[in-house]
């Protein structure tokens, strides 16, 4: 069943036995408690030399995990190093460490302890590790499939009802940079923050996860449409001939051979007071085919992950709203199936994009940065932003110039973005808040815009292959 995560400020008595406890911390962090810092958790049936030698039979590479009562009660430690490019909390260990030592009990708890600026990621890597989706049918007759939408998220969380899905009691021990544990309990502030943005992760993984005949662009038209309601703001929509009417000629290319019509959703969130006006453009390919260019048979599967952008976006968004963001902010989404047929895009094709500029097509299965490329100029020219923040996913680009990524099953356990900004302070900004959040970031190098003119179109595509920076090219297309 799909887990309800509540966060805790402090500690909380526990029988680990009844509820499993997973203490997990850099070993640095780890030698640093005592006893005491952790006693309500585990004196039913662990001792403070069970506990002290539990910690000193920790060698991590790159992790390790010493069981303290069966497996009802663990301490795990996380890598004892970390890149420059990554996150200094270990957040991608965190989720694996939950995800492979979780009890399946009716109650757990799940003990962070790190330093206070890895808390936010710490507990966003918690929240990764319990996806809300789930197809799995029980043993007999009598299946059961989950899949909870955000609306029946939030209802399940108020309805009181504690005996519907297991709860992951998650709380911290705060080590200060005097290397003292912190004694207090986190403000109320700081839970609900944790909170909104738990909420919006397991909201974009949901969304990931749902294969396109759960999650096609109709369904996620609806999700972008609940979370409106629920923040009471206003929305746009413009889907199928509109968008061809109004000229966005890069979604409409992309999505105008599928059965269910691209659109392009807007939700705005406008308080008094603002000065700067943000957008976020997401990449809201429901699923890629690749198109007449069409992808292989091992390349084709898990292409329902490439709206995965444009979920980012809305779990973001839902967010920042949520935890009170002062300025004008909007949500763009690019939706569309990259799909086949008689009225598919054709590779020579020449598209007209929002910009006004034209685009030959020379890859069918480069289409995000068509999509991105209207968002874009939709938030430019009509919203009026002057931040604009585009994600998307890159996959194949990803992989010939970003390091290879970890996986569990089908899930993604780290998450290495490239990023392209012109201002190298913005450029840093964005790198570490990476850091902060557990999101890896990397800086995408330069690409000459110049060599992807072509004489029967202001662009082309820029074909894709090894010697290029594609990702690079990808970001410099939607601009």
């Amino acid at each position: 069943m799909a887990a309800d995560i509540k966060f805790n400020s402090a500690l909380t008595p526990c029988d680990p036995y009844y509820k499993p406890v997973l203490i997990i911390g850099q070993l640095r962090h780890l030698n640093l408690l005592k006893f005491s810092n952790v006693s309500c958790k585990l004196e039913a049936r662990v001792d403070e030399t069970t506990f002290k030698n539990a910690i000193a039979c920790l060698h991590p590479s790159p992790t390790d995990k010493c069981s303290l009562y069966l497996d009802c009660a663990t301490v795990a430690a996380v890598p004892l190093k970390s890149s420059r490019h990554n996150t200094p909390s270990r957040a991608h260990a965190i989720t694996r460490l939950v995800r492979t030592h979780i009890m399946h009990a009716n109650e757990e708890n799940v003990v962070i302890v790190c330093d206070r600026s890895d808390l936010f990621a710490s507990a966003c890597a918690v929240a990764r590790a319990f996806p809300l989706y789930s197809r799995k049918t029980c043993s007999g007759a009598q299946g059961k499939v989950e899949s909870y939408s955000q609306d029946e998220v939030m209802e399940k969380e108020d309805d009181g009802n504690a005996n519907v899905n297991p709860v992951i009691n998650v709380e911290f021990i705060v080590i200060e940079t005097d290397g003292q544990v912190c004694d207090e309990e986190l403000q109320s502030t700081d839970i609900a923050c944790i909170e909104e943005a738990a909420r919006g992760i397991r909201l974009a993984a949901r969304i990931v996860d749902m294969p396109c005949n759960e999650m096609n662009v109709s369904h996620f038209v609806k999700e972008a449409e609940l979370i409106a309601k629920e923040l009471c703001i206003n929305h746009t929509i413009i889907r199928g001939e509109e968008l061809r009417e109004r000229g966005f000629g890069g979604i409409y290319g992309v999505g105008k051979a599928a059965a269910v019509p691209p659109a392009l959703v807007v939700l705005s969130y406008e308080p008094k007071g603002a000065q700067d006006t943000i957008a976020f453009v997401g990449k809201g390919i429901v699923y890629d085919t690749g198109g007449l260019s069409i992808k292989g048979k091992t390349a084709m599967p898990g292409m329902k992950r490439d709206c995965g952008g444009a979920a980012a976006i809305l779990g973001a968004f839902y967010a920042a709203v949520k935890c009170g963001f002062t300025e004008n902010l909007h949500a763009v989404f690019c939706m569309a199936e990259n799909a086949v047929g008689p009225n598919a895009t054709r590779p020579d094709d020449v598209h007209t994009l929002y910009s006004g500029r034209t685009v030959e097509i020379n890859n069918t299965d480069a289409e995000g940065r068509l999509v991105l490329s209207d968002g874009v100029s939709f938030a430019r020219k009509d919203l009026k932003a002057n931040i604009i923040l585009d994600m998307a996913t890159l996959t194949g680009a990803q992989i010939t110039k970003l390091p290879p990524l970890p996986k569990v099953v089908a899930d993604v356990d780290v998450v290495v973005a490239a990023t392209l900004t012109p201002p190298r302070n913005k450029e840093i900004k964005v790198s570490r808040r990476g850091n902060l959040t557990g999101d890896s970031q990397f800086y995408a190098p330069g690409f000459h815009l110049a060599k992807g003119c072509h004489p029967f179109g202001y662009l082309t595509q820029f074909r894709s292959t090894g010697n290029q920076v594609v990702c690079s090219i990808t970001a410099s297309a939607r601009h």
